[in-house]
Protein backbone atom coordinates (compact mmCIF):
# COMPACT_ATOMS: atom_id res chain seq x y z
CA UNK A 1 0.00 0.00 0.00
CA UNK A 2 1.36 3.36 -0.95
CA UNK A 3 0.04 6.85 -1.38
CA UNK A 4 3.15 8.49 -2.81
CA UNK A 5 2.87 11.56 -5.05
CA UNK A 6 1.79 11.20 -8.65
CA UNK A 7 5.00 12.16 -10.43
CA UNK A 8 6.80 10.88 -13.47
CA UNK A 9 9.89 8.76 -12.72
CA UNK A 10 12.19 11.48 -14.13
CA UNK A 11 10.59 14.22 -12.02
CA UNK A 12 13.12 15.63 -9.54
CA UNK A 13 10.99 14.70 -6.54
CA UNK A 14 9.93 11.23 -7.70
CA UNK A 15 12.88 9.40 -6.10
CA UNK A 16 12.46 11.39 -2.88
CA UNK A 17 8.72 10.59 -2.84
CA UNK A 18 9.49 6.90 -3.29
CA UNK A 19 12.08 6.95 -0.51
CA UNK A 20 9.73 8.87 1.81
CA UNK A 21 6.93 6.37 1.17
CA UNK A 22 9.22 3.42 1.92
CA UNK A 23 10.54 5.14 5.04
CA UNK A 24 7.00 5.79 6.30
CA UNK A 25 6.01 2.14 5.87
CA UNK A 26 9.22 0.96 7.55
CA UNK A 27 8.62 3.39 10.44
CA UNK A 28 5.13 1.92 10.82
CA UNK A 29 6.60 -1.58 11.14
CA UNK A 30 6.99 -2.75 7.54
CA UNK A 31 10.10 -4.65 6.49
CA UNK A 32 12.25 -2.45 4.24
CA UNK A 33 12.89 -4.89 1.37
CA UNK A 34 9.19 -5.79 1.23
CA UNK A 35 8.13 -2.13 1.26
CA UNK A 36 10.65 -1.21 -1.47
CA UNK A 37 9.24 -3.91 -3.75
CA UNK A 38 5.57 -3.18 -3.05
CA UNK A 39 6.01 0.60 -3.33
CA UNK A 40 7.92 0.23 -6.61
CA UNK A 41 5.34 -2.18 -8.05
CA UNK A 42 2.46 0.07 -7.02
CA UNK A 43 4.15 3.10 -8.60
CA UNK A 44 4.84 1.21 -11.83
CA UNK A 45 1.27 -0.11 -12.00
CA UNK A 46 -0.15 3.36 -11.39
CA UNK A 47 2.00 4.93 -14.12
CA UNK A 48 1.09 2.20 -16.60
CA UNK A 49 -2.59 2.52 -15.67
CA UNK A 50 -2.44 6.25 -16.46
CA UNK A 51 -1.00 5.48 -19.88
CA UNK A 52 -3.51 2.67 -20.52
CA UNK A 53 -6.38 4.99 -19.57
CA UNK A 54 -5.24 7.53 -22.16
CA UNK A 55 -4.74 4.80 -24.75
CA UNK A 56 -8.22 3.33 -24.21
CA UNK A 57 -9.77 6.80 -24.43
CA UNK A 58 -7.89 7.44 -27.68
CA UNK A 59 -9.26 4.15 -29.04
CA UNK A 60 -12.79 4.98 -27.89
CA UNK A 61 -12.93 2.05 -25.46
CA UNK A 62 -14.04 1.81 -21.86
CA UNK A 63 -12.20 -0.48 -19.46
CA UNK A 64 -15.15 -2.85 -19.57
CA UNK A 65 -15.11 -2.98 -23.37
CA UNK A 66 -11.37 -3.62 -23.31
CA UNK A 67 -11.94 -6.50 -20.87
CA UNK A 68 -14.44 -8.03 -23.31
CA UNK A 69 -12.10 -7.61 -26.30
CA UNK A 70 -9.17 -9.08 -24.40
CA UNK A 71 -11.17 -12.03 -23.11
CA UNK A 72 -12.58 -12.84 -26.54
CA UNK A 73 -9.11 -12.53 -28.11
CA UNK A 74 -7.64 -14.77 -25.43
CA UNK A 75 -10.12 -17.44 -26.50
CA UNK A 76 -8.62 -17.34 -30.01
CA UNK A 77 -11.96 -16.73 -31.63
CA UNK A 78 -13.90 -19.39 -29.73
CA UNK A 79 -17.48 -18.23 -29.13
CA UNK A 80 -18.55 -17.57 -25.55
CA UNK A 81 -21.87 -16.81 -23.90
CA UNK A 82 -22.66 -13.38 -22.43
CA UNK A 83 -22.93 -14.90 -18.95
CA UNK A 84 -19.47 -16.47 -19.31
CA UNK A 85 -18.12 -13.07 -20.36
CA UNK A 86 -19.85 -11.42 -17.41
CA UNK A 87 -18.29 -13.95 -15.02
CA UNK A 88 -14.86 -13.63 -16.63
CA UNK A 89 -14.88 -9.83 -16.45
CA UNK A 90 -16.58 -9.55 -13.06
CA UNK A 91 -19.75 -7.67 -14.01
CA UNK A 92 -23.47 -8.32 -13.67
CA UNK A 93 -25.20 -9.97 -16.62
CA UNK A 94 -27.34 -6.85 -17.19
CA UNK A 95 -24.21 -4.68 -17.41
CA UNK A 96 -22.71 -7.14 -19.87
CA UNK A 97 -25.81 -6.94 -22.06
CA UNK A 98 -25.49 -3.15 -22.31
CA UNK A 99 -21.76 -3.43 -22.99
CA UNK A 100 -22.33 -6.01 -25.72
CA UNK A 101 -25.04 -3.80 -27.26
CA UNK A 102 -22.58 -0.89 -27.55
CA UNK A 103 -19.82 -3.10 -28.93
CA UNK A 104 -22.14 -4.79 -31.40
CA UNK A 105 -23.30 -1.38 -32.65
CA UNK A 106 -19.63 -0.57 -33.35
CA UNK A 107 -19.25 -3.90 -35.21
CA UNK A 108 -16.61 -5.14 -32.72
CA UNK A 109 -18.41 -8.41 -32.03
CA UNK A 110 -21.22 -10.58 -33.28
CA UNK A 111 -24.01 -12.37 -31.51
CA UNK A 112 -25.27 -15.62 -32.99
CA UNK A 113 -27.67 -18.30 -31.73
CA UNK A 114 -25.99 -21.29 -30.11
CA UNK A 115 -26.64 -24.23 -32.46
CA UNK A 116 -26.65 -26.58 -29.47
CA UNK A 117 -29.05 -24.53 -27.35
CA UNK A 118 -31.44 -22.15 -29.10
CA UNK A 119 -32.02 -20.18 -25.88
CA UNK A 120 -28.36 -19.10 -25.72
CA UNK A 121 -26.37 -16.59 -27.73
CA UNK A 122 -22.68 -16.92 -28.57
CA UNK A 123 -20.34 -13.94 -28.83
CA UNK A 124 -17.33 -13.73 -31.17
CA UNK A 125 -15.00 -10.95 -32.24
CA UNK A 126 -15.46 -9.48 -35.70
CA UNK A 127 -12.57 -8.54 -37.94
CA UNK A 128 -12.97 -4.94 -36.69
CA UNK A 129 -12.78 -6.21 -33.09
CA UNK A 130 -9.60 -8.14 -33.82
CA UNK A 131 -8.06 -5.14 -35.56
CA UNK A 132 -8.88 -2.89 -32.61
CA UNK A 133 -7.47 -5.45 -30.17
CA UNK A 134 -4.27 -5.77 -32.23
CA UNK A 135 -3.89 -1.98 -32.51
CA UNK A 136 -4.22 -1.60 -28.73
CA UNK A 137 -1.66 -4.34 -28.09
CA UNK A 138 0.82 -2.85 -30.59
CA UNK A 139 0.51 0.61 -29.02
CA UNK A 140 0.86 -0.79 -25.50
CA UNK A 141 3.87 -2.86 -26.53
CA UNK A 142 5.74 0.29 -27.61
CA UNK A 143 5.32 1.90 -24.18
CA UNK A 144 5.89 -1.35 -22.28
CA UNK A 145 9.07 -2.00 -24.28
CA UNK A 146 10.28 1.53 -23.55
CA UNK A 147 9.61 1.02 -19.83
CA UNK A 148 11.64 -2.19 -19.82
CA UNK A 149 14.38 -0.96 -22.18
CA UNK A 150 16.60 -0.14 -19.20
CA UNK A 151 16.81 -3.88 -18.48
CA UNK A 152 18.71 -6.48 -20.48
CA UNK A 153 16.81 -9.42 -21.92
CA UNK A 154 18.23 -11.60 -19.13
CA UNK A 155 17.11 -9.10 -16.48
CA UNK A 156 13.60 -8.95 -17.97
CA UNK A 157 13.44 -12.73 -17.93
CA UNK A 158 14.61 -12.84 -14.32
CA UNK A 159 12.13 -10.15 -13.28
CA UNK A 160 9.30 -11.98 -15.03
CA UNK A 161 10.27 -15.25 -13.33
CA UNK A 162 10.40 -13.62 -9.90
CA UNK A 163 7.04 -11.90 -10.37
CA UNK A 164 5.51 -15.18 -11.58
CA UNK A 165 6.68 -16.82 -8.32
CA UNK A 166 5.06 -14.01 -6.31
CA UNK A 167 1.81 -14.28 -8.31
CA UNK A 168 1.72 -18.05 -7.81
CA UNK A 169 2.14 -17.45 -4.07
CA UNK A 170 -0.76 -15.00 -4.12
CA UNK A 171 -2.89 -17.52 -6.00
CA UNK A 172 -2.19 -20.03 -3.23
CA UNK A 173 -3.35 -17.47 -0.63
CA UNK A 174 -6.45 -16.40 -2.56
CA UNK A 175 -9.52 -17.23 -0.44
CA UNK A 176 -11.86 -17.43 -3.49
Amino acid sequence: MTADADRAPGHPGARADYQAAVAAYVAAGGEQSVQRVITALFGLARKLDQWYNRQLADLGLSHGEWAVLAHLAKGSGSPITPSQLADATGVAASSMTHRLDRMSARNLLTRAPDPGNRTRVLITLTEAGWLLFEAAVREANVVESDVLAVLTTAQRSELASLLEVVIAGLDDLDPT
